[in-house]
């Protein structure tokens, strides 16, 4: 079966029926208007970020399938925090606050293209990621709160999203 892959980059829940895409899936015989519809529903949960969709397309019997990857750790820490882009001054300006277990979320979340094998690398991995755009986490300088892991304190909240980690998004 021959197969032909779109691979595109969209704002979640705002793909347009418009070039580059309405054109290559004319030219492939699909609906533009079914296509970019499904693209927003399984994208809609990104809205306002960056989101790689990729479009596996058997051009035999016309069936296509949808992968929608994860956005960038900053793009879902922004969206975590409210805010809409990084401090530039991370020592003078924060830009928001997340809530511990909002770390933790977005780790979980983030977990397929992470190198960490525990829920707690990945945690320390995405503090050192808020104190690098100028996100406070429960209103503290991210950086305290790794020493704070490592020291076990968290350790209850962590181990309450274990399965979660484990067990992966399903």
């Amino acid at each position: 079966m021959p197969t032909k892959t779109i691979k595109i980059v969209i704002e979640g829940g705002n793909a347009k029926p418009a070039p580059p895409l309405a054109p290559t899936l004319s030219q492939l015989k699909l609906n533009v208007g079914e296509v970019v519809k499904k693209i927003n529903d399984a994208t809609s949960q990104f809205k306002g970020m960056s989101v790689p969709v990729s479009i596996e397309i058997d051009t035999n019997t016309k069936k296509y399938n949808i992968s929608v990857g994860i956005p960038t750790t900053t793009a879902l820490l922004l969206k975590e925090a409210g805010a809409s882009e990084p401090s530039g001054d991370t020592a003078h300006k924060k830009i928001g606050n997340i809530h511990f277990e909002g770390i933790i979320k977005v780790a979980i979340m983030k977990k397929p293209s992470m190198t960490s094998k525990s829920l707690k690398g990945a945690v320390k991995s995405l503090l050192g990621s808020a104190h690098a755009i100028g996100i406070t986490v429960d209103g503290r300088d991210p950086k305290e709160l790794v020493k704070e892991v490592d020291e076990g304190k968290f350790d209850e909240v962590l181990n309450k999203y274990e399965e979660k980690w484990n067990g992966g998004l399903e």
